[in-house]
């Protein structure tokens, strides 16, 4: 059986099997930092806000997750020393300052009613199952009038798969550079208004 709650609901004895799901899900993109999955954790644990996130569960464990933020919100609290104690000094200041400048920033269309979901992953056991697209219809039946996804990588497309038959149109592209050595040439966003049917 799957169950989705937030992450706060689920309390602090949840916040390292959650943090562990986010980076197996974001291993390739967050391979700068380490492509240890334990290091990555120990590195991302402290800065993610359990409030901001959806967890869905399988037999009582995390096995897909994503963030809602809405207006000005955050997913994620970075400090620098955390990062240092998992990265190295050096690399760990680094890090840090990498994570400030591309995972912290409201969506340019914020607006009251609105919502953005984010760092949706699901994982890997647990993919192909109906984890993620439970995960995603909990999230739609929030109250919100409108839900943007962002940075969906235009390669993956299971997600966009999915995601467009749960309702989701794409509303914009943003090419990337050096597009070859990413392995990807654009970032997708994606909205879905209340009054679409699922």
């Amino acid at each position: 059986m799957i169950e989705v709650r937030r992450g706060d609901e689920l309390g602090e004895g949840f916040r390292r099997r959650v943090t562990e799901v986010l980076v197996q899900g974001f291993a390739e993109d967050f391979a700068y930092f380490s492509k240890d999955p334990r290091v990555l954790a120990d590195a991302f644990e402290h800065m993610v806000l359990l409030d901001r996130f959806y967890v869905a569960l399988v037999d009582g464990e995390p096995a897909a997750v994503a963030s809602v933020t809405e207006g000005s919100q955050e997913c994620f609290a970075p400090e620098r020393r955390p990062f240092q104690a998992a990265l190295g000094r050096v690399h760990g200041a680094i890090s840090h300052r990498i994570v400030r400048s591309q995972f912290l920033g409201a969506y340019d269309g914020a607006r009251p009613g609105l919502a953005e979901v984010g760092f949706v992953t699901t994982a890997p056991e647990h993919q192909g199952q109906g984890v993620g697209t439970a995960l995603m219809r909990r999230l739609m039946e929030l109250p919100y009038d409108e839900l943007v996804l962002r940075d969906i990588k235009d390669t993956n497309a299971p997600a966009l798969g999915l995601y467009r038959k749960l309702g989701f149109t794409e509303t914009g592209r943003r090419p990337v550079r050096f597009a070859g050595r990413a392995g990807f040439s654009a970032y997708v966003t994606m909205s879905r208004t209340r009054d679409v049917a699922t």
